[in-house]
């Protein structure tokens, strides 16, 4: 069973001044000549962590992780009470890889992506065909409305009923048909003790449903003020727009991918990005490979998912560029 390579440290850093009064804070690991790969994390508001560096073979790849915008190390942050999100979209955020990728003078990259990042892979590389190697892609989430209601409204629900007593307890009983909206009037509440408890029921919820078993340091962090805030209003900023895409962009356009090498891996208890949109991207993208790990929920520390993202990873770390 594959693991994480050791940790590494980044070799270089910054911030990155995109506009709109976003500076963005990426990193550059592993081998300054290796071949090009651009992380992307989950949320969209969830930030990058150490762990994902060790995804890559750091001898091949030069690795370029970075926090999206209003997250992480990227300023503002989405903690202010005082900071919009306006100029944060999927576009946006297209935007910024762009940039990221001219800066480093990379001509192609690996685009790697997991749960809203493999919505943001897709994006990136129905925008961007002529940009991406290969797609790895993880848990599966393209911000359908169904996708979105499953989670937040009726469905992962009926499986958790303990935890979503916590996640609902905020939202008044006559608000509860539509707890997109509820939630997002609190989020963006003057009152900050408002929106820290809307932030840590919503965060938490996330939080302690991602693994297949229950993890208290996920849920921990999930439940940290700075990060559930962040996360929690940007998510929801999110999701109240259905991503910025058309309805189903995503699945329709995925037969865009049909010439860039891809692998999906998929856990079949996740409960958070069911195995049916995986599914569907399958049918819609069948040139790449499709794997459903049996025994894993959503989180790529999983070790059936970690296993099939590193075999992925090795396997097209020398592979030329098309």
């Amino acid at each position: 069973m594959r693991t994480l390579y050791p940790p590494i440290e980044p070799y270089d850093s910054g911030m990155l001044d995109v506009g709109d009064g976003h500076h963005i804070y990426w990193e550059l690991c592993g081998n300054p000549r290796g071949k090009p790969v651009v992380f992307l994390h989950g949320g969209p508001g969830g930030g990058c962590s150490p762990a994902h560096r060790r995804l890559f073979d750091p001898q091949r790849y030069r690795i370029l992780l970075f926090d999206q915008r209003n997250c992480g190390r990227s300023t503002p942050h989405a903690s202010g009470m005082d900071v919009g999100l306006e100029t944060n979209t999927t576009w946006h955020l297209v935007a910024d890889m762009e940039r990221l990728r001219a800066m480093i003078g990379a001509e192609k990259w690996q685009v790697f992506g997991g749960s809203w990042g493999s919505a943001l892979a897709l994006a990136y590389a129905q925008q961007h065909p002529e940009r991406v190697t290969e797609l790895i892609l993880r848990g599966i989430f393209t911000l359908r409305s169904e996708e979105v209601r499953w989670f937040y409204q009726s469905g992962a629900s009926y499986m958790f009923p303990d935890l979503w007593e916590s996640y609902l307890a905020p939202i008044p009983e006559e608000e509860r048909d539509d707890l997109i909206t509820a939630y997002s009037r609190r989020l963006n509440s003057p009152d900050p003790q408002v929106r820290l408890e809307a932030a840590r029921a919503w965060s938490v919820w996330e939080g302690s449903t991602i693994t297949l078993l229950p993890d208290e340091e996920i849920r921990a962090q999930h439940a940290e003020a700075d990060y559930a805030l962040a996360f929690a209003r940007i998510e929801n900023h999110y999701f109240a727009h259905g991503g910025f895409f058309t309805p189903r962009q995503l699945i329709a356009n995925a037969p865009t991918l049909s010439s860039i090498p891809g692998v999906i891996v998929q856990g079949r208890y996740d409960v958070c990005t069911p195995a049916m949109t995986a599914y569907e991207l399958h049918r819609a993208w069948p040139e790449a490979e499709f794997h459903i790990v049996d025994d894993a929920g959503h989180a790529f520390s999983e070790p059936g998912i970690l296993h099939r993202l590193i075999e992925a990873t090795d396997a097209f770390a020398d592979t030329p560029a098309r």
